[in-house]
């Protein structure tokens, strides 16, 4: 008994990172990114879930709640990496998986286009080219008795005998009316198999499938070799993701104009992926990525290299990414009069309103003196590190515009003004000592909206005049 329970206590320890507890800590961090994936992708869009061995069977559970089992496309299997011979139990684990879901509207993969490679018409057959396809099928004659019979060519009239374990694909009737139709291929060999035309007009596609053994795909080693060369031979990103499987996939679900949206960007694989597709293919398509500013180890040779955190790395990555794609395919752009490829990005963070917040908390009488502070603190309330382009895109979030509208600066009476969207959608002014000829002078831009800050008008008299000025134009001011 002792033995026993000694085995026992063996068999059921557990390493911490395979606990209970440790699954759940890894689920409760991305079940709110699921649900926030599924809500912001589109009906007919797609999702990938890059994953290994550790988490994919907890994975594909809550993926199944949040999408739907029965929007379950595949799994597919990519090499990682050459085997191993480190591991004590000699079993390399060299792949990982790719979960694919759907939102509902499924559109099919785009798959691989046929090369025809095998099609010929050596005789002339008015149908087209086509293949020599199998005409037997895997059943036995026991199975198939009707299917177990000698074929004559009618113009020879040789016999063809058929495989007892491999019967014919077709009954005496239909095969006849193929041989009628000058659709069987009768070898000079009896001993070899008649075959069956398959006419390249008559396929159901001209693609073939996307296969879920994803061995077009390079290796991690691939990943980091582009960070590598990227950064002037230096080693600053481990374990990138291969620009080859982010590419296989983006093209496989993605029009020219499509937004792709990654929520764990790493060294920004996805960004140099697609702006990579876009030159190949003249597409126009375009990127979000989020990563938290995970910081860089100090001893790391990014860090030593001025990078402090994962973002920064990915930042640098895209403009080194995008001006080598550039350089590489100005020359093809101009031959083809193709139009310019844009690998502009913007950068945002979370942070707090660029507006500093008003201390409501009740004051007494004798704390007059504290009350006037807080006034004078809220006459320039826009925080003293935060910029004019801070604001701006602030008041576009609030307003509902998109960050990606262009922000162009001019100036209107030696007043700094911005302009959202190519036609000047919005017009913003935070400039100082903003007059009422100044306000007349934006409407010629004829805006939608103006928007002007509280504190930027001279005084209580030039802002009501504003308003009375935009009213007759037709314009909508807004106070920020």
């Amino acid at each position: 008994m002792a033995r026993y329970k000694e085995v026992t206590q063996q068999t059921t320890k557990s390493n911490p990172e395979t606990m209970g507890r440790f699954h759940t800590n890894w689920l409760n961090m991305m079940y709110p990114r699921l649900r926030l994936a599924a809500n912001l992708l589109r009906d007919d869009g797609v999702i990938f879930i890059s994953i290994d061995d550790n988490e994919v069977t907890n994975l594909r559970k809550v993926c199944d709640e949040v999408f739907g089992e029965e929007n379950f496309v595949g799994c597919g299997v990519w090499k990682r990496r050459t085997s191993s011979a480190m591991d004590q139990s000699k079993v390399s684990t060299d792949h990982e998986y790719l979960l694919m879901y759907h939102k509902g509207q499924f559109l099919p993969f785009a798959g691989y286009k046929k090369d025809y490679k095998g099609y010929s018409n050596p005789d002339n057959d008015p149908r087209g080219p086509w293949v020599a396809g199998d005409l037997t099928v895997g059943m036995n004659a026991d199975m198939r008795p009707n299917q177990y019979y000698d074929l004559v060519d009618p113009k020879t009239g040789k016999v063809y005998h058929p495989s007892y374990n491999r019967v014919w694909s077709y009954a005496p009737d239909s095969m006849q009316k193929l041989i009628e139709e000058d659709r069987i291929v009768f070898p000079e060999d009896t001993s070899q198999r008649p075959m069956k035309k398959r006419f390249a007009n008559e396929l159901k596609s001209d693609a073939n499938p996307f296969s879920t053994w994803m061995s077009e795909v390079g290796l991690n080693t691939e990943g980091t070799r582009a960070v590598y060369t990227l950064f002037d031979d230096k080693s600053l990103f481990n374990y990138a993701k291969p620009i080859s499987l982010i590419k296989t996939i983006v093209s496989q679900v993605t029009g020219q104009d499509d937004i792709v949206l990654d929520f764990f960007s790493g060294s920004a694989t996805t960004a140099h992926a697609v702006m990579q597709l876009n030159a190949e293919d003249g597409g126009n398509r375009r990127f979000i990525l989020v990563q938290l500013p995970e910081l860089c180890d100090e001893k790391s040779e990014a860090y030593k290299a001025g990078y402090k955190n994962i973002c920064e790395i990915g930042k640098e990555r895209i403009r080194r990414a995008g001006k080598k794609i550039l350089e590489e395919h100005t020359q093809v752009t101009m031959e083809e009069d193709k139009q310019p490829l844009d690998v502009g990005f913007r950068v945002f963070k979370l942070d707090t309103s660029n507006l500093k917040t008003w201390d409501a908390t009740p004051i007494e009488d004798e704390q007059l003196d504290l009350l006037y502070q807080r006034m004078n603190s809220m006459i320039h309330r826009v925080k003293p590190e935060r910029t004019d382009l801070d604001m701006i895109y602030e008041i576009m979030l609030k307003l509902g515009v998109p960050l990606t509208y262009t922000v162009t600066p001019f100036t209107v009476n030696n007043k700094t003004v911005y302009g959202v969207g190519d036609d000047c959608l919005l017009l913003v002014c935070l400039a100082e000592d903003v007059r009422p000829e100044d306000v007349e002078q934006m409407t010629e831009y004829v805006p939608a909206k103006i928007i002007i800050s509280r504190d930027s008008f001279r005084d209580d008299t030039a802002m009501a005049n504003a308003y009375y000025i935009l009213r007759d134009h037709g314009i909508e001011l807004k106070l920020v």
